[in-house]
C-alpha cells in the first residue's frame, strides 16, 4: 500500500466534481463485487484493495459487496436536495433542516464517497449488523479491514469525536488514498467553495468542514 502525491488530486476531485466513468484514475467495479444493477467506480487503488479483502473474507464464508461507491457532486446534490424537500415539512429552520439531514448525509462539496476511496458495505442499516450475518460480517471487518488498508471513519461519537455523523457501521475507507485527500480538502478547500444546491448558506454555520469532512475517527 502506498500513498498519492498531492499533485495528483486535483481542487474538482475533492469537490466530486468528476465523471469517474472517463477518468483514468478510476475504475469499475465488477460485478461480483457489487449491489448495483448500474456500473459504480473507484479509484484503481481502492477497487484493488477491497478486491483483495473480499476475496479474504469469502474464503472464511464472509461475502463483501459494495453497495455504494464513488458519488459525484451531483449525484450527492440529488440525495441531499430529496432531503432537503422531505425535511421542509418538518423543520422550517434551515438550520435545524440541514442538521437533521446531516445525521448521515453530506452536503454536495463535502462527502468522502466523491473521492472514490470509500465505500459502503453489505447494508447501511444499523440493525443489520447488530445479529446474524451482519454481526459476522462487522466482525471480520472489525478484525481484518486494518489489514487492507480499510478503516472505519464514522465511529461512535465520543471525546475525541465529538461532532460530525452519526457512527456507521457499514462505512469503510482505504487510508492509504482517503488520508491524503483529508489532508488537502483541508488545506485547499473553503467555505465559498461548498455551493450550488439548495441549503449551500448552511455550510459556513454549521462548521461542516470542521465538523463533518474533519469529524472522523482516523485511521
Amino acid at each position: 500500500m502506498h500513498g498519492i502525491s498531492a499533485a495528483e488530486i486535483s481542487y474538482l476531485h475533492l469537490l466530486g466534481k468528476i465523471d469517474p466513468k472517463n477518468d483514468t484514475l478510476f475504475v469499475a467495479v465488477p460485478e461480483v463485487y457489487s449491489t448495483k444493477p448500474t456500473t459504480q467506480y473507484l479509484r484503481k487503488e481502492t477497487m484493488e484493495a477491497f478486491r483483495k479483502m473480499a476475496d479474504a473474507a469469502k474464503k472464511e464464508g464472509i461475502t463483501l459487496k459494495i453497495i455504494s461507491a464513488t458519488r459525484t457532486f451531483n449525484a450527492q446534490k440529488a440525495i441531499w436536495e430529496a432531503k432537503w424537500k422531505d425535511a421542509s415539512q418538518t423543520f422550517q429552520k434551515l438550520h435545524e433542516r440541514a442538521t437533521h439531514i446531516l445525521r448521515y448525509s453530506a452536503m454536495p462539496g463535502t462527502s468522502r464517497h466523491h473521492w472514490g476511496t470509500d465505500i459502503d458495505i453489505n447494508s447501511v442499516e444499523s440493525d443489520y449488523f447488530a445479529s446474524g450475518q451482519g454481526k459476522q460480517e462487522f466482525e471480520w471487518l472489525n478484525a481484518h479491514a486494518k489489514e487492507y488498508g480499510f478503516f472505519r471513519p464514522y465511529t461512535p461519537k465520543d471525546a475525541n469525536r465529538p461532532a460530525g455523523y452519526e457512527e456507521e457501521e457499514w462505512h469503510w475507507s482505504y487510508a492509504p488514498l482517503s488520508d491524503q485527500y483529508t489532508r488537502e480538502y483541508a488545506a485547499r478547500i473553503g467555505y465559498d467553495d461548498i455551493d450550488g444546491f439548495r441549503g449551500s448558506e448552511m455550510a459556513k454555520p454549521l462548521k461542516v468542514i470542521a465538523n463533518y469532512v474533519l469529524g472522523i475517527s482516523h485511521s
